[in-house]
């Protein structure tokens, strides 16, 4: 691990802490087709952002990935979709992983696309700080594009770092994570309908 990726300790990792405070199936997906086991993987209930210092609004808790909104979110319906275990770069992860996160991004691809009420659609990963990588654990950004851009200072829409972000009000996050989590239910009932391929 590079220096640069060391920002600080692994056990103060709040994508760590995140997956820690969102039980999660241990059935491997591939393994199985029933949506009973695809459901498993999506929070019931009322988002608690209370679990996690700061606040998280938890969409997806599968074995291996998890999905929560961006709380210093570019536009509304920002989703990270993390890998559940502390791994630092894309490199890093298993092919368990990398197998659970190939089968997420485009379920969750068309959730945020569906919410957001955008058809255009962003998905961004950083690798080291050099990268822009902010957080030094593998993530991946679905980042809704509207058709307008939103009103920015700087006239520039800020794809890494932090930029012109503002916090996402708990409320919001509450709303926004549950929808979310009704959308991808929907989404996993549909698996079930398409012909297999």
């Amino acid at each position: 691990m590079d220096e640069l990726d060391l920002h600080y300790p692994v056990d103060a990792c709040p994508f760590c802490s995140i997956a820690a405070a969102h039980p999660h199936s241990s059935s491997l997906l591939w393994t199985s087709s029933r949506s009973d086991d695809l459901l498993g993987c999506v929070p019931s209930g009322d988002v608690v952002p209370e679990r996690t210092t700061p606040g998280s609004f938890v969409v997806l808790a599968s074995r291996d990935v998890v999905a929560f909104l961006d709380i210093l979110p570019m536009v509304g319906g920002h989703l990270l979709v993390a890998t559940r275990g502390h791994r630092v770069k894309v490199g890093d992860m298993g092919a368990a992983e990398g197998r659970e996160m190939g089968f997420w991004l485009p379920v969750l691809s068309r959730v945020v696309s569906r919410v957001a009420g955008v058809t255009d659609w962003n998905i961004v990963q950083n690798n080291g700080a050099r990268a822009a990588q902010v957080v030094p654990h593998v993530h991946f950004h679905i980042i809704p594009r509207p058709e307008s851009r939103p009103e920015i200072k700087s006239r520039s829409w800020t794809m890494f770092g932090r930029g012109q972000r503002d916090e996402l009000d708990d409320e919001e996050g509450v709303r926004l994570a549950g929808e979310m989590r009704k959308v991808l239910r929907e989404e996993i009932a549909k698996m079930n309908e398409r012909p297999k391929l």
